[in-house]
Parts: C-alpha cells; structure tokens; sequence
C-alpha cells in the first residue's frame, strides 16, 4: 500500500491533501485495487478507469451528505476503499464480507444499492426531487453511468422526466467506449473549461438577467440565443448535442484520468444549480495492460498476476464443461441444420456463450444491448414472422422483460425459446444476481411451457425439443440452467426429442418420495449412494418440467409414498413446492412434504459451497433432510 493511501482512512483525510497530491495517490488506489482484484476476483475494469473520477467526486462533493450514485456498480471499488472500507476490502465478494456493489445497509455514502444497470439516473432524480420538497437547495445530487448503461431503457425514460422537474442534479457520463463515443481534442477541452468557469457561468446569468428584465422568464429574446449557442457548441463539437436537445447543459467531452482537471471541473459545476451534464472520456482497464487491451475478458478476470495480468487458469485437467458453453456449442448445431434459427442476447453474448455462433453466422446474432425488454419484444417480432429465436437472458436481468414476456410472448402464443442463464444462487455476485425468481414467476404464465435441465444431455436435450416444438409454431419454450459447470465430462450426446411435460423416474424404490428439478439432482444422487448403506431407498423422479407438470405420474407415485421432498435451485414459494402441495391438496391426499429450496429472504454474496450450505444445497443438508424425511415416511 502507498505511503499517502495508508493514511486515507475517511474521505475527511482525502479532503485534507494538496490538490497536487491527487495523482500520486490515483496511482496508489489504482495498484492496490488490482493487487487486491488480482488475489480476491471482482469487477476490476470498470473500476480502474474511474479512480481519478472516484478521487475528484469526494474531493469536491460533501458526500455522503451529497448523495453519489454508482450505476451497475461495478465501478465503485476505488468508492469502498475511500469511504472507510479500505482494511475490509480484501473480503470483498467474499461470503460474510463486503458487497461486490454498492449497498446502503454496508455504508451511509453507498446512497442506492445497485447492482443491475440504468438505475442510477432515476434514483438520483427522485432523491433530487425529495430534496426539492424538503426545501434542501444546496444539496447536490450525482448519478455516475457508464459500462454501456446510458443505452437501457430506464436510463432515457429518466433522462427524459428530469428536465421537466427542476431539480440540481449532476448526470456524470462515463464514456469508456464501451458506451457513447463522442470526440475528444484541443477545442472541446477548450469549450469544456469556459462552458464550467465561474467567470462563464457569472456572465451567461448577466446576460439572462438583462433579455428576461430580471423576471426569470424566458421569451423569444432568449430563447433565440439559447439556440444559437447550442448551434456553436454543437458545431464545435462535432454535430448536435442530444444532451443539450433535452435541456441538459452539457459540459465536455473531458479527460477522465487529470484529476486535477477533474476537480477544477467539479467545484465550477457544484456552484451551478441546476441540471448537468459532464461527459467524461476513461479507459476501462486503465493501469493494467491486459486489461486496457482486452475490455471484456478484464471486466470480471478471475485470478491473474498483478505484474503481468495473466490470467490465471484453473487446473488443467479435463473437467465438464460449463452450462453456457453447452448451449453455445449446442445452438450453433442447431443453426447448421436451420437458417431460420437466429440467436439475441442483451449485452451478454459472452457471458452466455453466444458469441460461439457470431463466429460462423455473425449476420443472424443480436446482442440488442442493455435492453432486456427489447430483446424479449425483438424476438417475438421475430418469431411471429417465422424465424425461431434463441433469446438468451441471465435470470435476474429477465426480471426486467417480464411484461414482454406476458404480453407479446405468451398472450401471442409466439414460439420464443428463452434460455435462462446463471439460474439459482451465482455466487460472489449476490442478491441483484441470484436467479432465485425465475421458476416462480414463469410458473403462473399461461401459455408458458417451462423446464430445467439436470445435466448437460438434458440441456442439449430440452434444446432440441424446443426448436422442434418451435418448428410447429408451439408454445413459448423457457430452459433455465445455472451458472457454473456441469457433471458430464462426456457432455456432447446425440440429442433427442423429449415428451413435453413429462418427467424421468431415476430410481424406483419405496416409503419416500424425491422429486428434483434441475442440477441439483446430481448431489441429491450422491446422497443416495451414501444413504444405500443405511437401507434408504427413495424413489427419485426428475420432474423436468415445471409447467406442464407431469401430473399423472406424479399422482401415480403419491399414492405409494406417503412422504415427498421436493428439490428445487429457486425460490421456496412460487416454484415446484407450491406446484406439489396445490397439486395434493386439489386431489384431495395429505402426503407430508419436506422441501428443498432457496429460502424466502434476500440471499447474500458469498463462495457457491458457503452459499449452498447456508440454504441446504450441500451434500451433508441434503443427506439430513432426506434421513428425517425417511423416518416420517416409515412410521407414518
């Protein structure tokens, strides 16, 4: 740790340093967040390109007083480490330690929790707006966004409220390239630090002042000269000004690594009241070579050496492969035999594997951007005019498309296959992220076929199936995978057409009944195996599919089982529990149940075996759970 960083402890400390200070000690917060990212993984990137903007913000704003907003939040690490959490930050993402995102139960200067992206903008505006009504005038409010979070949805629908709200309020555009691109040279410097200066500023109000005859009031006088300087600055700059279009008064392009230059900036800005823009240029990855090279393979690297950011691989030897890379390899199969297959993600081609097909049919790939209810809408326009969409969503991102999905999906009875990606609990990511809701809230959708694979045969599988069933022009078709790898070192099978809505019966035994849906039934098969010494013999059912459910085999076994556990990787109310126990209830049997599920709260972050044993995923609960069930069943 650098000697002016080990006595930075608050922001208080940060205030009290020379200006001149600041860029040595960017240089210091910038070694030690990857020193600590190259040992603890997290979302390294976005933070290293904002530290000489972290640095700036707190250096001006009275935070947390002044309310800052991260969006995403994958960029608020160099913010944790200044705000009091620096001895703490080498728990970062880890189970019982700080959040990998801003959360306001961790820090007063976390202001919002975030997590997914386009927030930022609206929460600040509502803050700005409840400031407003309270009579706060001084406080300032700040919504920092970048990572490609200015194209969602959310992001314009607040961009566009806030002009008409009269509120102080500074939009802060990170532009890594990842999202807008404007250009940048000597003239737009030149524009950004007259258009800030106070000396501008205290002129522009005297001219105000003098056309409106000091009423306040804009006329035709005004708003003449309002047009004809965003006519200059726009053709300054390159072109019109959106920003400007919409009532913001746009400051830069700027440098967003002179932190000097950034405070300058900040402290003529904090005096002006009212709605701003600054537009700010960074490098994602900046201070890492690797990382400033290759952006989206350094968003989230996993280990890698801080000297020389290579990445460390995990052992070498064969392992099975992850879910994601199965439905990559898998689609891509499919869309060798069908050109009216075509595959759209919201800005996770990568992330979900996708980017396998581009490679070989690059024109029938969309990555629509951060734009979850677009790509769901998008693919349903596709398929009404007979093509056969893939639309690939992580499951806590699909949240955000659950109306499309009602309403132009299944209400039209539109043959989208939605794949599901990092279903369940995903890990060091947390709460935002886990896909505990998916099985709950697809479940009460008519119209909806939905299933879960155990393994990757069955992924390839229920893939096969849905484009089969798409090729009908069937129902809507939802696979729901985890994140992770799978079981199958041998992965690559000769998929079949599956019966839909109809379940497998693994192992036939007596007195207990297990039902699993989705990956887990390979640990609750492990379990058996150690349970077989002990003369406990299940039955085991994979159900495959939520909805359909297999009612009539179901019952069938019901009958002979007196007990029943279900297993599930969502949540425990909504999911295939409350499809078992509506199921007996509605047959009238009072079958005792046991159940396997993410429990009804907030899940936090943690390692994927300290978060299974937290809610009873691990082998040990599962092998407990099973036991008890099994004494119920026999002396029932």
């Amino acid at each position: 740790m650098g000697k002016i960083l080990a006595n930075i402890n608050s922001v208080e400390d940060l205030r009290k340093l020379p200006v001149a200070e600041l860029p040595a000690l960017c240089e210091e917060l910038r070694q030690f967040i990857i020193g600590q990212t190259a040992e603890h993984p997290g979302h390294l990137g976005s933070s290293l390109g904002v530290v000489e903007l972290t640095v700036a913000l707190h250096y001006v704003f009275d935070t947390p007083d002044d309310r800052l907003i991260w969006d995403v939040g994958h960029q608020a690490y160099c913010h944790k480490i200044l705000t009091g959490r620096k001895d703490v930050f080498c728990t970062n993402r880890c189970y019982g330690g700080i959040s990998g995102f801003p959360r306001r139960e961790e820090s007063v200067f976390d202001a919002f929790g975030t997590g997914h992206s386009s927030t930022s903008i609206s929460a600040a505006l509502g803050m700005a707006v409840a400031a407003k009504m309270e009579g706060n005038t001084k406080r300032s409010h700040i919504a920092v966004i970048g990572d490609g979070a200015m194209g969602g949805g959310m992001a314009f629908e607040a961009m566009n409220q806030a002009p008409y709200r009269d509120v102080n309020m500074l939009v802060i555009l990170n532009d890594n390239k990842i999202s807008i691109d404007q250009s940048t040279g000597a003239m737009s410097k030149y524009l950004l630090s007259i258009t800030a200066s106070p000396a501008y500023n205290l002129l522009k109000n005297r001219i105000w002042n003098f056309f409106t005859f000091r009423t306040n009031h804009p006329n035709r006088l005004t708003n003449a000269f309002s047009k004809m300087g965003n006519a200059l600055k726009g053709w300054l700059l390159g072109g019109s000004n959106w920003f400007q279009s919409l009532g913001y008064r746009y400051f830069g392009p700027a440098n967003g690594h002179d932190v000097v230059y950034l405070v300058q900036t900040l402290k003529a800005l904090k005096s002006l009241p009212g709605l701003k823009l600054l537009h700010v240029l960074t490098v994602k990855g900046k201070g890492l070579e690797a990382a400033e090279k290759e952006q989206t393979k350094y968003h989230a690297p996993g280990k890698f050496d801080p000297d020389t950011g290579e990445i460390i691989r995990a052992d070498s030897m064969e392992q099975p492969p992850k879910f994601q890379d199965v439905f990559g390899n898998t689609i891509l199969e499919l869309a060798r035999k069908d050109d009216k297959i075509v595959g759209i993600t919201p800005a996770m081609a990568t992330g979900c594997s996708l980017t396998i097909m581009d490679e070989v049919f690059p024109d029938r790939v969309f990555d629509v951007g951060i734009a979850e209810q677009h790509a769901v809408t998008f693919s349903a326009g596709l398929a009404s005019e007979g093509f056969i969409p893939f639309c690939n969503i992580y499951s806590s991102f699909l949240q955000r498309g659950y109306d499309q999905m009602i309403h132009d999906v299944a209400l039209q009875k539109l043959p989208v296959i939605f794949c599901i990606d990092r279903a369940g609990l995903v890990g060091e990511d947390g709460a935002t992220h886990h896909g505990s809701f998916d099985l709950a809230f697809l479940r009460c959708v008519p119209d909806l076929i939905v299933a879960a694979p155990r393994n990757e045969h069955e992924l390839r599988n229920l893939m096969f199936t849905a484009y089969n069933n798409a090729k009908k022009q069937g129902l809507p078709f939802v696979i729901r995978y985890p994140r992770g790898r799978g079981s199958l070192v041998d992965w690559h099978n000769e998929p079949v057409t599956l019966p839909i809505g109809k379940g497998e019966l693994l192992r036939k035994g007596d007195n207990l009944l297990i039902l699993t849906l989705g990956p887990l039934c390979k640990t609750v098969e492990t379990a058996l195996e150690s349970l077989a010494a002990e003369s406990i013999t299940p039955t085991l059912f994979d159900v495959r599919f939520l909805k359909p459910f297999d009612t009539e085999t179901f019952l069938n076994l019901a009958h002979s089982h007196p007990a029943i556990i279900t297993v599930e990787d969502g949540c425990e109310k909504g999911g295939l529990f409350s499809e078992v126990a509506e199921t007996l209830e509605n047959n009238g049997m009072d079958n005792t149940i046991f159940h396997i599920a993410i429990h009804d709260r907030f899940i936090s972050h943690g390692d994927i075996p300290s978060l299974y044993s937290e809610v009873g995923f691990d082998i040990a609960s599962i092998f407990n759970t099973i036991r008890k069930a099994w004494i119920t069943a026999t002396t029932h």
